[in-house]
């Protein structure tokens, strides 16, 4: 499905959840569906996301501690942490994707993460299979667990997240690297599994594994003028 493709791949720079998110919004409200793949790696400042049927004015002890920093995503979900981690934004056509349902395309798209973990030399697997653990709803993406969270030593690393509509499919996810003090809400982190990567390294890594799993073509690039006009429209509130 996504062999021999060409891939649009954007890098972007260490960014507040607000102009993360933003960036998002803006790929997905502009894509086209004859558009090729994109694949968008990024890492954040110390902030927080929140899924899209959530309120911020919920969490005014967290928005008080990131100074502010923090935002709504695209997808669902509790809340998540940054500023330790990085992270992926993934579009591509359904068509091109082969029409997958939401379950088997979890399971086509996550694959480049696990080859990611797997040449760290880690042994990842998906939750739905290890019958030792349980699915599990939490307030914090990092600490429940869903069928196809991915999973290193009964412990769950990192987390993903999609929107689909009805010419695309959009996934995003984190990958925790570094410790915090909050680790019973932060979850695990490659740290924690003794394995120590900075940001760039970490994210050359994920960029290779995406090639490697789907041996695809990488093209270099920036937001397009309509993205960029979209993104400023997001930012301005319109």
């Amino acid at each position: 499905m996504l062999e021999n493709k060409e891939v649009r791949l954007i890098l972007s720079p260490k960014s507040s959840a607000k102009l993360n998110m933003a960036i998002d919004k803006a790929l997905v409200n502009s894509f086209k569906i004859e558009e090729s793949i994109i694949f968008r790696v990024y890492s954040w400042e110390k902030s927080f996301t929140i899924g899209i049927g959530q309120d911020l004015d919920n969490y005014k002890e967290f928005k008080e501690k990131y100074n502010n920093n923090c935002s709504k995503r695209i997808t669902g979900g509790g809340v998540l942490f940054h500023g330790h981690d990085i992270s992926y934004s993934f579009l591509i056509s359904s068509k091109l994707l082969g029409n997958l349902g939401v379950k088997e395309s979890y399971e086509k798209i996550c694959q480049f993460l696990l080859t990611f973990y797997k040449d760290l030399g880690l042994k990842p697997s998906f939750v739905k299979d290890n019958e030792d653990i349980g699915l599990m709803k939490s307030d914090f993406c990092q600490v429940g667990f869903e069928t196809y969270d991915i999973i290193v030593n009964g412990k769950k690393i990192g987390g993903n997240a999609q929107k689909r509509t009805s010419k695309l499919i959009f996934q995003h996810g984190s990958i925790p690297l570094k410790k915090t003090d909050n680790s019973s809400i932060i979850g695990t982190t490659l740290e924690d599994l003794g394995i120590i990567l900075d940001e760039d390294e970490a994210q050359q890594r994920l960029v290779d594994a995406f090639k490697k799993c789907f041996n695809v073509d990488y093209k270099i690039s920036q937001l397009t003028k309509n993205e960029e006009e979209n993104l400023n429209k997001i930012l301005e509130g319109k």
